[in-house]
């Protein structure tokens, strides 16, 4: 079969699976580009990223562990912003047509697309090292989309989960917490909840450390924090020293959970809401005027090593 055929085939087979699902994408795979109708009083959010083999993942890594980490990845931005994901996009680098591999990738991408009522709607497939780039469009109200640069003096600051467990993950394969790296849940009806308490969010990718400085940036502001603060997922204190968990949690990265901000007078209304979450919510300290993030450990200021756990590949 000619080359384009067995392309055309594929995305026939693999991916043209949800045509016809939704009112809101009157043209979607099969033209030369997707129409989707974006209500009136909605904003447009957008987030792409990448996945590289050799830099995200193995090359021997599970199919179905790069289907939905390739899709997660930008449900967590989109839920950073407050957005509810709608539309999605993936391009895929192929060095050659291996059929269970598409399989699996494929009916992984589709399980999470269908649990947070994502359609696909467009794409490509091409000769070459194996990547996977996906971008997924969402909706907001007009004016409502959370932004990093939102927090102020005095607000309380939050994570979600227990960062540094999807490092921990790759460390210790055969950890329970394995889940966490390679099939992560991004936190996309939490964020859409902190609509309108949120002042500020991020989702966490490079390191709690990282990204937190991201938004206390964006916001011109600053925080001193306690580690011992910092929640810790069970088992993970038993391997590591407690140097070596602080740098697991704040530099480890990979863990798509949420860190925000909110008002202090909105904390009764986190409580009640988080009660219903499926994560654990943390408080890890309040925004100050220093410009500055500092954390301490032991009552001291923390200077990490120059372990691997910093920016932790």
């Amino acid at each position: 079969m000619p080359e384009q055929l067995r392309e055309f085939e594929l995305i026939r087979r693999l991916f043209d699976r949800q045509v016809g699902r939704n009112e809101e994408v009157p043209v979607g795979i099969g033209d030369d580009a997707a129409v989707c109708l974006v209500p009136d009083g909605a904003a447009l959010v957008t987030a792409t990223d990448s996945l590289v083999s050799g830099t995200h993942f193995t090359s021997d890594a599970d199919p179905a562990s790069v289907g939905h980490r390739c899709l997660a990845v930008n449900l967590s931005d989109i839920a950073a912003m407050g957005a509810a994901p709608k539309w999605a996009s993936l391009a895929l680098n192929l060095p050659h047509i291996d059929n269970p591999w598409l399989d699996a990738f494929s009916a992984a991408f589709f399980a999470l697309a269908d649990d947070h009522n994502v359609i696909l709607i467009g794409g490509d497939t091409v000769r070459g090292p194996l990547s996977v780039t996906v971008t997924v469009q969402g909706l907001v109200p007009s004016g409502q989309a959370i932004l990093r640069s939102g927090a102020m003096v005095g607000d309380l600051i939050f994570v979600t989960g227990q960062p540094g467990s999807a490092a921990f993950a790759r460390l210790y394969a055969d950890h329970n917490l394995s889940r966490k790296f390679y099939f992560p849940e991004p936190r996309v009806q939490i964020g859409q909840s902190l609509q309108g308490i949120a002042s500020a969010m991020i989702d966490i990718s490079d390191g709690l450390a990282d990204d937190l400085g991201h938004l206390l940036h964006a916001s011109g502001g600053g925080a001193t924090l306690d580690i011992e603060a910092l929640p810790v997922a069970a088992g993970v204190a038993d391997k590591l020293s407690v140097s070596e968990v602080a740098e697991l949690g704040l530099f480890g990265g990979e863990d798509f959970e949420l860190c925000f901000c909110i008002p202090p007078e909105k904390e009764t209304e986190l409580i009640e809401l988080s009660a219903s979450w499926p994560v654990s919510v943390t408080r890890i300290g309040t925004v100050n005027n220093s410009a500055a993030l500092v954390w301490r450990l032991g009552g001291r200021v923390f200077e990490p090593a120059a372990t691997s756990f910093k920016h932790f590949p």
